[in-house]
């Protein structure tokens, strides 16, 4: 079920919005499962697609999907960038479709983070893959910019968060255009922003205030409407003819929803298998927390063949385990190793 920060309005005939707003990845309202299926059901559906941006970022395996799905698409995209296009989210804001930001709004642009615990080996595999997904965000970035690979890395990928306005944006050509909204302070931090455009979906005005009333006024039934008000009480009307569909509706609302609880059940023991199976594999060190994400791409994409690969691997013993567990077959490895390495010792003082 999507949570209230992510919507999928259909303004007018031929026409849907699509709202990015909150933290990108698993478990938060920018879930790419979801975007990704609405995005390919909307272009079968609708000519135009626009997509609407506030979001502080998040998971990058996840943007990555929702960046591709977007370029991939037949549709005719159009992005916005409503308050905050951060990390992330600026990657999927600069995907290379037409892109306009308000004039409130931020940009920031930063090298990627992430964090790892284990051995230095382990340790530099996580560094490893944070500098070959940097080369693979550079290349997304560069492209919409009109910059080269190694241009864009020096100027943003320096270890600072860049923070652009809409007009430094427009300069640097990372959008195309800028539009106004509703009126925000000028001054306000990026996080003032953000918190101010998300709350506007949950705001008894939030239709006026997204633009929305303006869009349905085009619409032939709302032709003669000239006032908010007016298409208000237009919208009432609507919805008392609507209330004799809604009554045949009703007898086939049991059915969806036994279907739906039926799917999210399923859904919940496919995620509780995945988790229990890459947490086993952490747990006996076959695979770690830095590679867990293209395992658990490898399940969603085939559960049969990913279980497979991972059954395979060779589980390693970890240092920690014998520093909490010493004593394995009633023996004290620690022990035992340094006997061996006295006894190497006196036999070459003798």
């Amino acid at each position: 079920m999507k949570t209230k920060f992510f919507n999928r309005l259909v303004p007018g005939e031929g026409k849907c919005t699509i709202y990015l707003y909150g933290e990108i990845g698993d478990g938060h309202p920018v879930n790419s499962a979801d975007i990704v299926l609405d995005i390919a059901n909307a272009a079968r559906e609708y000519g135009r697609i626009d997509i609407r941006i506030n979001s502080v970022g998040g998971d990058v395996y996840s943007g990555i999907a929702i960046f591709n799905s977007i370029i991939q698409s037949k549709a005719d995209i159009h992005l916005y960038i409503d308050g905050l296009a951060a990390s992330m989210a600026s990657v999927i804001a600069l995907c290379g479709k037409p892109v306009e930001m308000s004039r409130y709004a931020r940009l920031m642009i930063h090298s990627v983070r992430g964090g790892f615990y284990g051995t230095a080996s382990e340790m530099e595999e996580c560094a490893h893959e944070i500098l070959s997904l940097e080369d693979t965000l550079c290349g997304m970035y560069a492209k919409k910019a009109g910059m080269t690979h190694e241009e864009f890395k020096a100027a943003y990928f320096d270890g600072k968060d860049h923070w652009l306005t809409a007009t430094e944006a427009v300069e640097k050509g990372f959008v195309d255009g800028v539009y106004d909204t509703d009126s925000v302070s000028e001054d306000s931090t990026p996080e003032q922003i953000y918190q101010t455009i998300n709350n506007r979906l949950d705001e008894a005005h939030k239709l006026n205030n997204m633009g929305l009333i303006d869009e349905i006024k085009n619409l032939p039934q709302f032709k003669d409407c000239t006032t908010e008000q007016e298409v208000l009480a237009k919208l009432g009307q609507v919805g008392a003819q609507a209330e004799g569909a809604a009554a045949l509706a009703t007898e086939n609302a049991a059915l969806k929803k036994e279907n739906l609880d039926f799917k999210a059940k399923e859904e919940a023991n496919f995620k509780a298998m995945k988790k229990e199976l890459l947490d086993g594999a952490i747990k006996d060190g076959r695979i770690s927390e830095a590679t867990r994400p293209a395992f658990e791409a490898l399940l969603e994409q085939d559960f049969e063949k990913g279980k497979a690969t991972i059954s395979a691997l060779k589980p390693t013993k970890r240092v920690m385990e014998d520093i909490h567990n010493p004593q394995q077959n009633g023996k004290d490895p620690w022990t035992e190793a340094f006997a061996g390495i006295k006894a190497r010792y006196d036999g070459a003082n003798k």
